[in-house]
């Protein structure tokens, strides 16, 4: 074999190898919410995020899950913490707060500013970025002019800034006593594999 040869040969290896490596890294894929996210009163086994990864593992999808989810996180919350998740590289983000705000009856203009600023840092930052929101909904008492308001914000962001949009994070969940925990708004496992699923929906056709 000649030099010239033999130098062609290393760089088709090493070529090779570095495709390997690249092929091997995971799409970081970031769930961040509140308690819902968190799992909280459930273990972190049979919160939505973790049956995520496992549906992620069975579909042979090189990706892991970060859980985000802190509990009684609000959009503004959200926003503080970007600079801590965005210290590596981040594939996709699924952006499931504003229930707290709802419940608190926080100005729908300022959790609409919070989550818009939550996508543009997110899509700043990485500009490939695939980004799902997850839709919330308050309960009627809060009126009906701020329920409807407060749904507005997600159809009105995706259709602003290229999000895909999960309608209702809560989806045949909420209001379902035998999907909750004793205080009728956290789901309990049961609850949780359906949100899995309601997530799954959406993220299955992005990666």
């Amino acid at each position: 074999m000649t030099m010239i040869s033999r130098i062609f040969l290393s760089l088709i290896l090493l070529i090779g190898l570095s495709t390997t490596a690249q092929d091997q890294t995971p799409t970081q894929i970031v769930c961040l919410g509140d308690s819902l996210t968190a799992g909280y009163g459930v273990n972190e086994t049979q919160a939505w995020p973790h049956l995520l990864q496992l549906k992620l593992t069975e579909a042979k999808i090189n990706a892991k899950i970060i859980n985000a989810g802190t509990s009684g996180n609000t959009s503004a919350g959200g926003l503080r913490k970007l600079p801590w998740l965005f210290k590596k590289s981040v594939d996709v983000l699924i952006l499931a707060l504003g229930a707290n705000d709802g419940l608190r009856g926080i100005d729908t203009k300022s959790t609409h500013s919070n989550l818009k600023k939550i996508i543009l840092a997110a899509q700043k930052k990485q500009p490939n970025i695939k980004i799902i929101l997850a839709g919330m909904k308050v309960p009627p008492n809060m009126g009906q002019k701020f329920s409807s308001d407060f749904e507005a914000i997600f159809t009105q962001l995706t259709k602003e800034h290229n999000c895909t949009l999960i309608p209702f994070l809560l989806e045949n969940v909420a209001g379902e006593q035998k999907l909750n925990l004793s205080d009728g708004i956290h789901p309990n496992p049961a609850g949780h594999k359906i949100i899995s699923e309601n997530v799954w929906k959406h993220l299955k056709e992005l990666i």
